[in-house]
């Protein structure tokens, strides 16, 4: 466990530090201080929290619910939970706290995990409280929209760090409890205790019971699956007030890009001329690359910046593929500094025409040969988003021109993989599957295919009002149809105020960020892991399964796999948790 879960293992519950929800200066972000969230826009049933009893009230419950701030929790009182997991693994269980009375420095530990021989495991389990953020609801998804489109409501996401909060009268807070197993650990049943305690009432007391199972789950850096999200290293620049590429702002992206490493990230993103997306997120994507004209005609481009961010991206553990955008930008336009002036040109550059041509051809070989001399040619591609096949084509043919060296990445909307079949990195919308043959045909070819989510699909995706289990499902559904793994934009682009606010001018709630600043964690994510850890696993036991020629438990867990294949599924919750089961099952067999 690094040091910084270890230093918040320890929750405490106490005095709220009032800072302003707005205009956020760099010490206002920092850790260890809070924050006001917003009011809570659905209306409380007073009446319910009438019959709560006095005092403070605990309980485990489900993963796969998230609890309204305002609402008594409907859960059937538990005081104990049995986890079981795999050495190396991360998992996760969920308390809710519920009181009719204000109670000031409620405080929850976690302690250490002992057997019945008295061995101990050590420090593994640790507490963070939920912060409820505002959230809207799906709608027609893509396009422009603006607060009080949509009915709004408060959504437990973040995993918060604080030292000290307040329970209110006639509210719920859950916590959310990760356990780290060490990839040393001894096999077997441990116990641990989760202690409430506060300023007022007795202590209370929870019980873990953790069943180790004999199987290691490798490191996230060994992870097989493919998992993209997009950096945006300038909402870091602006959430923490710090000059864009300054040693600061390096210094504060490294725990934020650290969360997506331990994730199993395979991709760094990096960008190649202005904007590629034009905007689409609050903060316009910064230059990595420099293009300038000199006096003389000739062009030259300035890599320090991109050279930093690959090198610092790999130090964190990222390292199999760079994907660089976009030669076709939303907006076809890209811009170069004019070494006369000392001003930037912004030029129209449409695949296809003669524009395109003679700014794109010069870079490109360039490119090409600064990468080969770096080391990274092979691991690079050019990347393209959802464009038209037309202006595919043109680039692609360009790229195959001068520059053939260079891979070719895309999120396809087009079915662009059917024309040019040897692309190195290709995702496919989720809603529009690519056809088994291909997706057969890639993988005999070594080449990567992914499934992507975004504002288009409702589900799977990971908004803040999504069910907690989508995330999850993330991983079991690259396993049920085939793929890879999973690109979604983004893991970092917030909005303005996201530890309070999730909503934006256009998709829903939360489309645009999965983690928050100063790396907080969120649902989300921690369940994100968790899919991506079962497809690890499912991996591992089928192949343990095949040695053994254990064919029925073998047959039970690809069945319980193939159902999750089909997103219309209505019952892909109920479906998701049986195939956990199975596997869980599976795993402890193996061990026998």
């Amino acid at each position: 466990m690094n040091a910084r879960r270890q230093m918040y293992r320890f929750i405490c519950f106490g005095a709220l530090t009032a800072v302003a929800t707005a205009g956020y200066s760099q010490q206002q972000w920092d850790k260890g201080q809070t924050f006001i969230e917003a009011p809570d826009p659905v209306k409380v049933n007073e009446a319910a929290w009438h019959s709560v009893k006095s005092g403070l009230h605990a309980s485990f419950a489900s993963l796969d619910k998230r609890y309204a701030k305002s609402e008594v929790p409907a859960v059937k009182t538990s005081s104990s939970i049995k986890l079981k997991g795999w050495k190396g693994e991360r998992i996760s269980a969920q308390i809710v706290l519920w009181t009719g009375d204000s109670i000031p420095n409620v405080k929850v530990q976690v302690g250490d995990f002992v057997s019945k021989n008295g061995q101990q495991l050590g420090p593994i389990g640790y507490a963070r409280f939920e912060r409820y953020v505002m959230t809207d609801e799906y709608g027609p998804g893509c396009g422009y929209r603006k607060n009080g489109d949509f009915p709004a409501s408060l959504s437990p996401d973040m995993l918060d760090d604080l030292s000290s909060f307040s329970l209110e009268k006639n509210k719920t807070r859950p916590v959310w409890i990760t356990i780290d197993i060490p990839a040393n650990a001894d096999k077997g049943t441990y116990s641990a205790k989760v202690a409430i305690t506060s300023d007022k009432g007795k202590k209370q007391e929870l019980s873990i019971a953790l069943e180790v199972i004999d199987l290691v789950l490798p490191p996230a850096s060994d992870w097989k699956f493919h998992l993209d999200q997009w950096q945006h290293p300038s909402a870091v620049a602006r959430v923490n007030n710090l000059p864009m590429w300054s040693d600061e702002h390096f210094e504060a992206m490294k725990p934020q890009m650290k969360m997506l490493a331990d994730a199993g990230q395979k991709v760094i993103t990096a960008t190649l001329n202005k904007d590629p997306w034009h905007v689409q997120t609050l903060d316009p994507y910064a230059d990595m690359i420099i293009w300038t004209k000199e006096a003389n005609g000739a062009w030259s481009y300035d890599y320090r910046v991109f050279d930093r961010w690959i090198s610092f991206m790999m130090d964190l553990g990222i390292r199999q593929m760079i994907d660089c955008y976009s030669i076709v930008p939303w907006n076809n336009e890209i811009h170069y500094k004019d070494a006369k002036t000392g001003r930037f040109i912004d030029v129209v550059a449409k695949p296809g025409t003669e524009t395109f041509r003679v700014m794109w051809e010069p870079f490109l070989k360039d490119f090409a040969k600064h990468l080969k001399e770096k080391g990274w040619l092979d691991i690079t591609n050019i990347a393209l988003d959802e464009r038209n096949k037309d202006e595919m084509g043109a680039a692609f043919d360009l790229i195959a021109k001068v520059a053939p060296e260079l891979g070719v990445a895309y999120a396809d909307n087009q079915q662009t993989y059917k024309r040019y079949t040897n692309s190195d990195n290709v995702s496919t919308a989720v809603q529009h599957p690519i056809d088994p043959k291909d997706l057969a045909e890639r993988r005999a070819k070594g080449l990567n295919t992914t499934f992507y989510v975004y504002c288009g699909n409702r589900f799977p995706n990971q908004f803040t009002f999504s069910a907690p289990a989508e995330s999850a499902y993330m991983g079991w559904y690259a396993e049920a149809a085939g793929y890879d793994g999973v690109l979604r934009w983004a893991f970092n682009s917030w909005v303005e105020n996201p530890l309070v606010e999730s909503r934006f001018r256009t998709w829903p709630a939360g489309d645009t960020y999965i983690v928050y600043p100063q790396a907080r964690s969120s649902i989300r994510y921690e369940r994100m892991i968790e899919g991506i850890q079962d497809y690890e696993k499912i991996q591992i036991v089928k192949k343990k399964l095949e040695e053994k020629n254990d064919t029925t438990r073998l047959k039970a867990l690809q069945t319980a796999i193939a159902k999750l294949s089909d997103i219309k599924n209505t019952r892909w919750n109920e479906e998701l948790n049986a195939a956990k089961a199975l596997l869980d099952e599976a795993s402890a067999s193996l061990t026998k």
